[in-house]
């Protein structure tokens, strides 16, 4: 795979209009890309804050992510390091119930399996959420995504399941704390090695 061709790829996928009528602020693709990146973390779908500033996890989730990887800012955008391909690139709505609706279905089959290659050198990849965990998953995950994250021995050492790091899980993590004493270390531990 050579640069001209992810360019022209990445050209395409930010020119993407797919799922442009279901999107009530329009589409604006967000991923980060680069061949060199190490580590690949793949999350649900752009919030409101990162619709609008174009950067991924430019929110409270992403500070509460880059606190669980212990990244800072600079080692977290550093694309020569990490890259970042959401399961819907684009920013699906507002769920009546509260929170953001599920990421649209179809922007993972059209561009997952297209970039993927481009992503040579990737040694772990972070499945946050749901959506990530059954997507890259499949019928290797558990019954909920408690037990999948639970479970996240059983995939190691290509991908590391964790849920989603958004306040609406804070009473999820009270309520799992080997998640702070098992995982996250494990954590930590593989990023240190990549």
């Amino acid at each position: 795979m050579t640069q001209e061709a992810l360019q022209r790829l990445l050209d395409e996928v930010r020119a993407c209009r797919i799922c442009e009528a279901s999107l009530p602020l329009g589409p604006r693709p967000v991923l980060r890309i680069d061949p060199r990146a190490r580590l690949l973390i793949v999350g649900q779908a752009p919030g409101t804050r990162v619709h609008e500033s174009g950067v991924p996890w430019n929110d409270a989730s992403g500070e509460r992510l880059r606190e669980w990887l212990e990244l800072d800012r600079e080692g977290f955008y550093d694309t020569s390091r990490v890259a970042i391909m959401p399961m819907g690139f684009c920013y699906p709505g507002r769920d009546p119930r509260g929170g953001d609706l599920p990421p649209r279905a179809e922007c993972a089959p059209a561009w997952h399996a297209r970039l993927r290659p481009h992503l040579p050198a990737i040694r772990l990849t972070l499945l946050v959420g749901q959506h990530a965990q059954a997507w890259y998953l499949g019928k290797r995950r558990q019954d909920s995504m408690t037990a999948t994250v639970r479970a996240f021995r059983d995939y190691l050492p290509d991908y590391l399941p964790l849920p989603h790091p958004s306040w609406r899980n804070t009473a999820w993590l009270r309520r799992n704390p080997w998640f702070a004493a098992e995982l996250l270390p494990e954590l930590r531990a593989r990023l240190r090695q990549i």
